[in-house]
């Protein structure tokens, strides 16, 4: 801990997202991951949406809460990074934004990240086909292959055989 504390601090002082986050990691203190989702860490801001789902933070104006849980979403997206984006996609298909979710869906899964690729490959394959993408049966189950090769990381390989 002090080991840490000694090698992180400093660069927190000065305002490095990065440190600003492991400054919370090291501490669990809220405001350093207010600190650093402010400065654009896009880990810090989706933590923050999480947080914030989960009831931390005070909002007074019924709906606050989802804008700023919306809105922490979307520029933890706009960082590139996935876990984000998938959350992002609860919110813009609670507002019936099928153009967003198609853009979302598609940028997450070429970050590479499981969820998005099985994701993706299931809506362009229409497995089901629920937000309008165009039929794509080579490469919906390219990507299922593709994933299937991972030899079941994370559970992936029970999905794509149901598909």
């Amino acid at each position: 801990f002090e080991l840490a504390n000694e090698l992180v601090l400093p660069k927190a002082q000065k305002g490095d997202p990065e440190s600003l986050y492991l400054m919370y990691e090291i501490t669990l203190n809220r405001e350093w991951l207010e600190k650093s989702a402010n400065a654009g860490y896009p880990t810090a801001q989706y933590w923050m949406a999480v947080s914030e789902r989960q009831g931390e933070g005070f909002f007074l104006i019924p709906g606050k809460r989802e804008a700023s849980i919306k809105k922490w979403l979307l520029l933890s997206s706009e960082g590139g990074h996935p876990k984000a984006m998938m959350d992002y996609l609860q919110v813009l298909f609670e507002e019936g934004d099928v153009v967003g979710m198609r853009h979302w869906i598609e940028t997450a899964a070429a970050t590479g990240d499981q969820a998005a690729i099985s994701n993706y490959g299931a809506y362009i394959a229409h497995t089901p086909d629920k937000i309008g993408y165009p039929l794509d049966l080579v490469k919906g189950y390219a990507l299922f292959t593709l994933l299937k090769e991972l030899e079941d990381s994370g559970g992936i390989g029970r999905y794509v055989e149901r598909k």
